[in-house]
């Protein structure tokens, strides 16, 4: 149960930020700096002084960020006053005030909340309706359009009478019209409902007399507008979060509600935690001096008493993947040698795509590994469309890649028409590929959809004719049918942000750039290729074993993750930073993530890039990120892979090398 021993076992920052109760406070918590255990002794520690628990709201981002909070909250005070504490997520709190108000809204008090496939079931229906002859708009676009506007507040097109804006319309007046909300509406409601009923308003007000929110640099304006709605006249808020690892704004999130703050909220007292609980003094100060170079942040410098730690390593790589077998081979003689465990390592890239080579690489090692914040690379959509392609090529009857192929990209031949050749397959005990060539079925279509399924078939005989050569190569073959389907301007329109289609576009590089070094080192053809993409897969389902092995992760996933031994891989211009962000004036925000990165190593940390990667089967040259001109030089430790492949053994280590290798064996 709480006691005062609870505060004491806090350092004096955290400890004044526990605290202090009354009037806002801004706690501005650096990387690995205790923040949860904060947040949770200062909710115990307001209940200990009797302030009643019903009066405490604390607002989280996840339903699993709340549930710890209670849990730890629960360990401290006794249990059911914990359970008194309202511990939310933005939207479950936004419902809770809705009950309340949204009849005033015009909705009644018994409405429903639409989930994203309820969303999309509406918006298809609705552009069914709407769309002319030669218009044609993807559900899941206008589903992210339509979000973009409701959340930042910007019209959804110039102009008035276009397509989106029409369909934006519908799908408002019908979800009212059958009393639903969707998600973003839940935030949108809840701030006009406080906004425009002063008595609600003050209801909530008394009602949460303390309020705490976790996370603030993620929060968006409409979070923003309903914070400073439900805080009353005596402003007793508290908010925790740090600046320097906002990395969401791609997705509406404003630093400017942590970096003003004092706008909003009138003589803050702002409590900094700079002392790492997690990293060494060397990671540390690197971090450091890489997140000065931002002008628009709250000054703060980490600093640790875990002591001084190993030098941090950037090595230069030939190519990606020599990058991937150095790595790897790093992550064995860690295991084999200095007996750490596959789970106190991890791999950071910036992007998804640079999972392939990585994933491949621990394969062919029989290294466990899982994949945090994404997708194991042959499970991308883009990537399962390209490998129907080519199963289809070599087996017709694969009705699951054909049914796939014909609507990717769409070819005219209708959901209708599909459904009546899979019904015809199942009648006659045939493939859905055979139904498409009998001239039984095809007499029971129209002319047009005749004409459509002969271009495919014909289309299908052609790319199967040479993938059954045995010289073909298929990788080249790969990268002509991208081009003949128009593949690249089929992601376009199907992706929802121009970042989405970067992504993909880069893996479907990433793919050919595989098939092209597969055809180059095997001689077991497409076939080989396909079946170790097949086993790449198995190993995605396999990975469901209680999260064992190396952890492969994007920085964007990494926030909150500690490893005692990182690798941050493929740090080279254009990717970190991003091109695009370059472009669009995020740079800072490019070097909070790259912050992030760094901060998630705990004793020992190595940062790589290539000087070259292949792109469509040509080697491109690459540059180091620019952010390495920003580092610490008293932190690092310059090289490249050939002088630590050509560099002697030291005798000592040669020594305890093999000593160590002996007694593995003999145990």
């Amino acid at each position: 149960m709480f006691s005062k021993k609870g505060l004491l076992a806090l350092n004096p920052p955290q400890r004044a930020a526990a605290e202090q109760i009354y009037g806002p406070v801004l706690i501005l918590a650096g990387a690995g700096t205790g923040k949860t255990r904060v947040v949770t002794t200062r909710i115990a520690g307001m209940i200990y002084n009797d302030i009643p628990p019903s009066q405490i709201l604390a607002v989280t981002f996840t339903n699993k960020a709340a549930n710890e909070m209670r849990e730890r909250v629960g360990t401290m005070i006794e249990f059911e006053k914990a359970e008194e504490v309202t511990i939310a997520t933005f939207h479950s709190l936004c419902v809770r005030i809705l009950r309340t108000c949204i009849e005033r809204l015009g909705y009644k008090k018994s409405f429903s909340i639409y989930t994203q496939s309820d969303q999309l079931g509406l918006l298809r229906r609705i552009i069914v309706r709407k769309v002319g002859k030669d218009e044609n708009l993807d559900p899941k676009l206008a589903n992210m359009l339509i979000s973009q506007a409701k959340n930042t507040g910007n019209p959804i097109s110039d102009q008035e009478d276009s397509l989106i804006n029409e369909v934006y319309r519908t799908y408002q007046r019908e979800l009212k019209q059958l009393n639903a909300v969707d998600f973003d509406d839940l935030l949108i409601l809840a701030v006009q409902g406080l906004e425009e009923n002063p008595d609600i308003r003050k209801d909530w007000q008394r009602r949460f007399r303390f309020i705490m929110v976790d996370e603030f640099q993620d929060t968006n304006h409409l979070q923003m507008d309903l914070l400073r709605l439900l805080v009353g006249e005596e402003q007793n808020v508290c908010v925790v979060g740090d600046d320097d690892q906002s990395i969401y704004g791609w997705r509406g999130a404003e630093i400017s509600n942590i970096l003003d703050f004092e706008r909003f909220f009138s003589n803050p007292k702002v409590i900094k935690l700079e002392e790492n609980y997690r990293s060494t003094n060397t990671v540390l100060r690197l971090a450091n001096s890489l997140i000065r170079h931002n002008i628009d942040r709250r000054e703060k410098t980490l600093w640790s008493s875990r002591g001084e730690g190993e030098k941090i390593r950037v090595i230069a790589m030939p190519d990606a993947d020599t990058e991937a077998e150095f790595v790897v081979g790093e992550i064995l003689e860690c295991h084999r040698i200095d007996r750490r465990s596959y789970e106190n390592m991890a791999i950071l890239f910036r992007m998804n795509t640079q999972s392939r080579v990585m994933e491949e690489k621990l394969r062919e090692s029989d290294i466990p590994y899982k994949l945090i914040g994404g997708q194991s690379f042959y499970e991308r959509r883009e990537i399962k469309d390209l490998l129907a392609y080519l199963q289809l090529f070599l087996n017709h009857e694969d009705d699951v890649s054909l049914l796939r192929c014909i609507a990717t990209p769409p070819r005219g031949i209708g959901q209708g028409t599909i459904a009546l050749a899979t019904q015809f397959s199942i009648d006659h005990k045939i493939s859905v590929f055979e139904a498409l060539n009998d001239l039984e079925f095809l007499a029971t279509l129209t002319t047009r959809a005749q004409n459509a399924i002969e271009e495919f078939v014909t289309f299908i005989h052609r790319y199967s004719d040479t993938v059954h050569t045995k010289s073909a190569n298929y990788a080249a073959m790969t990268e002509a049918l991208t081009k003949e389907i128009n593949y690249d301007e089929y992601l376009k329109k199907t992706c929802k942000t121009p970042e989405e289609t970067d992504n993909r576009r880069r893996n479907v590089s990433e793919l050919l750039d595989g098939m092209h070094s597969h055809f180059e080192k095997s001689k077991r053809g497409l076939r080989g290729f396909l079946d170790s993409a097949a086993l790449m897969q198995d190993k995605e389902n396999e990975k469901d074993d209680g999260g064992k092995g190396v952890s492969l992760i994007t920085m964007h996933a990494a926030k909150g993750l500690e490893f005692p031994v990182c690798f941050i891989v493929g740090v080279e211009e254009g990717i970190l930073p991003h091109s695009r962000s370059v472009e669009e004036g995020n740079r800072a925000e490019e070097r909070r993530l790259l912050y992030v990165g760094i901060t998630r190593a705990m004793e020992e940390l190595t940062i790589t890039w290539c000087h070259s990667r292949k792109r469509y089967g040509d080697k491109m040259p690459c540059q180091p990120s620019s952010f390495f001109k920003e580092f610490s030089k008293e932190e690092i430790i310059e090289t490249d892979y050939d002088t630590l492949e050509s560099a002697p053994v030291d005798e000592e280590f040669a020594s305890d090398y093999f000593s160590q290798m002996k007694d593995m064996l003999s145990s």
